[in-house]
């Protein structure tokens, strides 16, 4: 069972809609975000709410039948859900990204929670624009929060739910730059998305926030066997 998520992200509002912000903007997409109550500690932003709210959320949720309420892409349906009581704990580091494993274990040693038992919402540069997948442990893939993780935990044993942002040399021609045009990996994550990668970013992050509501109150083995892979959101370009 996941005891705290940790969204990944730069603070500051030059840094508020870059790429490499991905996981706190999908922490804003969530329902319940409005009614949190966030405080400054942990060397970050930190709230909490109680798991039963997670599970009236997804069986009040209008917009899915009521015989399933389950997403098209193989979200479990509600009836799955695990019915869980106490206290779900959420994160935002405010260390800046290549220090956020410092935010995360000071949380994580206050309540006592193992790093199997966080999930980590993070930009990925492994996946194409418009997917989203959920995996846990594994390589690091040159992303700085997720070595400050494992240099902070010892261990790179924690879930990940992966937002994809593609590669600079990823792009199609007409979409702000031509494959190849050397931009950097550091300039392109700390870059803003563009206009229809908004669009696109947009759906992803809805998408995501409900996969995360429901690895929050199942257990995210049971999502892995849909969302383990390069899980299409939105749109692939390799099938344009």
């Amino acid at each position: 069972m996941i005891e705290l998520a940790a969204f990944l992200g730069n603070p500051g509002k030059e840094y508020g809609r870059n790429r490499h912000n991905a996981g706190f903007l999908l922490c804003e997409k969530l329902p319940f975000y409005d009614s949190l109550s966030w405080q400054k500690k942990f060397k970050g932003r930190y709230a909490s709410i109680d798991r039963s709210r997670l599970s009236e959320l997804i069986l009040d949720d209008p917009s899915l039948p009521e015989t399933e309420r389950q997403l098209p892409s193989g979200l479990p349906p509600a009836s799955a859900s695990v019915q869980a009581s106490g206290q779900l704990h959420l994160i935002k580091p405010e260390t800046f990204m290549n220090l956020s494993g410092e935010s995360v274990l000071q949380a994580a040693s206050f309540y006592k929670i193992k790093s199997e038992e966080i999930l980590v919402v993070h930009d990925e540069l492994e996946l194409p624009m418009g997917t989203i997948s959920l995996k846990f442990s594994g390589g690091l893939g040159g992303h700085n929060g997720l070595r400050s993780m494992k240099a902070c935990f010892g261990s790179a044993d924690f879930w990940r739910l992966r937002i994809g942002i593609g590669r600079p040399d990823s792009r199609l021609p007409g979409e702000g730059g031509p494959p190849g045009s050397g931009e950097g990996i550091v300039d392109w994550v700390l870059s803003d998305f563009d206009a229809a990668e908004k669009e696109i970013l947009d759906k992803v992050l809805e998408t995501g926030a409900e996969l995360l509501l429901r690895a929050l109150v199942n257990e995210p083995e049971t999502l892995l066997p849909v969302w383990a892979k390069k899980k299409i959101a939105v749109f692939d370009k390799s099938e344009e």
